[in-house]
């Protein structure tokens, strides 16, 4: 199994979803891909990075794990969020498969959240997001954190982890690569695909079978083009250039399970960990759906979707069906014949979703997605029907971070109908929908299942 999880990349980037060289960075291999398997349309995330890619590894809501943000530097949590969790990796570890990270991390970096730390064999990569590393070297945009020694060492001070490392299973954390300026974060990926495509033709040779999860430092904000991609895009800007790269990187490691004969038995899924950051425009991707990166509205939370398996899946197959990527979860599982190990003393938000990936008339077992903002529950989508119960809206056009508010709806929740107003601009409500009252009666059915089950905090909602 080979999981591609790219970061902040807009569901409209890759050609396959309306994007590619119509916005000035084609897409050749993940549209290949795309053609040659299963493309979701309705593919959900979490609204930001470390929700998301703890949820695809655990098949439980953030709110359930604690995970609810990104966990940044000089952030203390007052307990370790892997403590009581059971990893895709450990299951996985479990039934034989070696498993292995390259890549970006974020979710946690202190000793017993490491990804070798949480079972799997190998780790490669760095544990913060593109921009907590390159900041403090980027002197042209952030010239009042890296020309004023007292900042930057304030900064430094908090002792988050810049640097390329790798740890193994039961060993301790090796730095591989110390990060020295921006020019380091421009070739990261780079860097990470040579482990990745080496790693491959290490277990290839093996008969044990492998998950290997490649997380992409790109399409974070900042992007620095790498010296073999800059200009390579129509567009010419960094974030074009980096589309253009991780799509080449996405062709260089499939062909290489190609070369050593194991295509055919692999699992490939491509995603996004969430919507595009809008903030940083022009550095940030595109999405058609209104909203982006840690909103609850589409924007936020709709990404691609490629499942490609060759001789398994067939060619040429799209559904606009739901699938959460916290299927991924019991998905693989399933793949793997481990659909047994899927833990029964916790609430799984996960579903299997292997005949639906697999199946040529596959249909998805998924009707609903559930949409939190950290511990707030916003939105239900059921069916092609999306209610929200509260609502981010950017204070400034395109601020959906920095300058974003949450707000309560008022006398009924909004309903949109994504089929007839994708972009969630008309209310259809009691004026022209009568399944209101049966959509609030399945949303409350889900937050009663936190009676049984609540809420863990480990400090970032504090």
């Amino acid at each position: 199994m080979l999981w591609f999880v790219i970061d902040d990349m807009g569901y409209g980037d890759f050609g396959c979803y309306g994007g590619g060289s119509a916005i000035g960075a084609s897409t050749p291999n993940a549209d290949r891909l795309a053609r040659e398997g299963l493309k979701l349309t309705s593919t959900y995330s979490q609204p930001t990075c470390t929700p998301t890619r703890s949820a695809i590894l655990l098949g439980r809501l953030p709110c359930r794990t604690g995970l609810i943000r990104p966990i940044l530097a000089g952030d203390k949590l007052t307990k370790n969020p892997w403590s009581d969790e059971l990893s895709l990796a450990k299951l996985l570890s479990d039934v034989g498969y070696k498993t292995v990270l390259t890549g970006k991390w974020h979710i946690g970096e202190l000793e017993g959240m490491r990804p070798f730390d949480v079972a799997f064999d190998e780790y490669y990569g760095y544990y913060a997001a593109e921009k907590e590393i390159s900041q403090s070297f980027d002197k042209r945009r952030y010239p009042d954190l890296v020309l004023d020694p007292f900042k930057l060492a304030a900064y430094n001070k908090l002792g988050a982890s810049k640097d390329l490392v790798y740890g193994k299973k039961g060993g301790k954390e090796e730095l591989m690569k110390k990060t020295t300026s921006t020019d380091d974060m421009a070739e990261a990926d780079q860097v990470l695909k040579e482990y990745t495509i080496k790693k491959i033709g290490e277990m290839a040779k093996g008969n044990q079978p492998f998950f290997l999860e490649h997380s992409f430092m790109k399409m974070h904000t900042d992007v620095f083009a790498s010296k073999k991609y800059e200009g390579k895009s129509d567009s010419k800007y960094p974030y074009k250039d980096g589309v253009v790269e991780v799509d080449a990187i996405i062709g260089e490691i499939v062909a290489e399970l190609e070369k050593q004969g194991i295509l055919e038995n692999t699992f490939i899924f491509i995603t996004s960990d969430n919507g595009p950051q809008e903030d940083s425009w022009p550095d940030a991707g595109y999405t058609p759906f209104r909203g982006g990166k840690a909103s609850s509205w589409e924007g936020g939370v709709r990404v691609p979707g490629i499942a490609y398996w060759k001789g398994m899946i067939s060619p040429n197959r799209e559904s606009a069906e739901l699938f959460d990527l916290m299927d991924m979860f019991n998905t693989s599982l399933a793949i793997a014949g481990a659909k047994d190990k899927i833990p029964q003393d916790r609430y799984i938000d996960g579903i299997d979703q292997s005949s639906f990936l697999l199946a040529d008339n596959g249909q998805s077992k998924r009707d609903r997605v559930h949409i939190w903002v950290e511990k707030q529950f916003m939105a239900i989508r059921l069916y092609e029907y999306k209610m929200h119960f509260k609502y981010t809206t950017p204070e400034v056009e395109m601020m959906g971070i920095d300058q974003s508010s949450i707000h309560q709806v008022g006398l009924a929740p909004w309903l949109f109908n994504l089929y007839i107003d994708p972009k969630e601009r008309r209310v259809v409500g009691h004026a022209l929908n009568a399944w209101t009252a049966v959509i609030s009666a399945e949303a409350k059915g889900h937050v009663a299942t936190f009676a049984k089950y609540p809420m863990k905090s480990i400090g970032l909602d504090q």
